[in-house]
């Protein structure tokens, strides 16, 4: 497991804004009380159905939404698809004790940030909400083999005749290669490395692959750029 990086705002920056969607009040109010003893980050709601994680949003627009899967009136998946399309800036980590395909990639789909497993550490929670807000993508191992797996079982080894693809020509060969990268699982500060370039420099690269491509998420992208065959 990677070593939970940490914080590192400047010291006047706003904290970071979480509302956290769970229908188990122990659980709703456990994460609550661990979030809340660290400085960089404020709770600034707490939903017991995707219905009402909508509604916080739009009130409190927050910056992270920590989303369950399995809730009554509005599930996480939907949840996540409505609160992406109003506040795209929004980063969703989808933490669930559920790790079936579906949903999986149909979290993934619908634009979340992370996914991870109820299982996971107290720092790793913590390293993955201060990770999404650089922009990076994060998985639960298991969930990542069970990804990748599936990716490599259903790409093709020649796209099948009429098959839609991802677009990729309007991509400069930069914006190819930081595809790359990012569909390898590295951060913007790792490929920021690699290539020799400052790290907003990458962020921005992203937002405009993104933004060519019609994806909602790192995660998204990274499915795209193995689905697509190599040029």
């Amino acid at each position: 497991m990677i070593p939970p990086s940490p914080p590192n705002s400047p010291p006047n920056s706003p904290p970071i804004r979480i509302v956290i969607a769970e229908d188990q009040q122990l659980i709703r109010r456990a994460f609550a009380n661990l979030l809340s003893l660290e400085a960089d980050i404020e709770i600034v709601g707490q939903a017991p159905d995707g219905a009402e994680a909508v509604e916080l949003c739009r009130r409190f627009r927050p910056d992270v939404v920590l989303m369950d899967i399995q809730m009554p009136r509005l599930g996480g998946i939907a949840a996540t698809k409505q609160i992406l399309s109003e506040f795209p800036a929004t980063q969703v980590v989808v933490l669930t004790t559920f790790d079936t395909d579906d949903l999986v990639f149909g979290a993934i789909s619908a634009g979340a940030a992370a996914y991870l497993l109820k299982d996971a550490s107290e720092a790793e929670i913590l390293d993955t909400i201060r990770g999404v807000m650089r922009g990076e993508t994060r998985i639960s191992p298991h969930i990542a083999r069970k990804l990748f797996d599936e990716l490599r079982r259903s790409r093709p080894a020649a796209p099948p005749e009429g098959a839609s693809l991802p677009d990729l020509t309007e991509l400069t060969d930069r914006e190819h290669a930081i595809l790359d990268l990012i569909a390898q699982g590295q951060s913007n500060r790792q490929i920021a490395g690699g290539l020799f370039l400052a790290e907003g420099t990458v962020k921005n690269y992203v937002s405009r692959i993104m933004e060519k491509l019609g994806v909602q998420s790192r995660t998204e992208l990274a499915v795209k750029a193995v689905r697509t065959p190599k040029r």
